[in-house]
């Protein structure tokens, strides 16, 4: 799917609210640095410096991903229901939860990178699939699996 027609996408499919005339509410956005691609440098840099590149096989880094995933689930453990954007988190917290989703997303990376999946086009195919999958006409404030709704 080209990149002008997932934009397009995306504004042609503003929020309910914003539809129905109310104001939308402001949404969080990344910073547009480093891109993917800096990251997967940067942290092939780092490897390479450590002569730790015979230890980033697929697996090991699969593996070390999950153990980060697990660390990041140890933050939400007995939190119950959490906000958006974690009002009632401390910033000690919030910091520890970014250092936990940067880990996964490095090694989420690296994997990648070991696997030759170029992320940024997997995404958008896998978007385009989704979309398909679960047209909005269809599923629109529904949570269920793709199979579970009738045509």
């Amino acid at each position: 799917m080209a990149e002008s027609s997932v934009k397009a996408q995306e504004v042609s499919e503003a929020p309910a609210a914003q539809q129905n005339g109310l104001p939308a509410p402001e949404r969080f956005s990344f910073s547009p640095t480093p891109t993917l691609e800096d990251i997967r440098r940067l942290q092939a840099e780092f490897t390479d410096e450590r002569n730790w590149e015979q230890y980033h096989q697929p697996r090991n880094l699969l593996l070390a991903m999950v153990g980060e995933v697990g660390e990041v689930s140890e933050l939400f453990q007995w939190k119950g229901e959490v906000a958006e954007g974690l009002p009632s988190w401390t910033e000690r917290e919030r910091e520890q939860l970014s250092h936990e989703l940067s880990d996964v997303l490095i090694y989420l990376v690296e994997l990648a990178e070991k696997c030759h999946v170029d992320l940024p086009k997997a995404v958008l195919a896998k978007m385009a699939i989704n979309r398909s999958k679960y047209p909005a006409s269809k599923v629109h404030g529904l949570a269920k699996k793709y199979t579970e709704y009738q045509d």
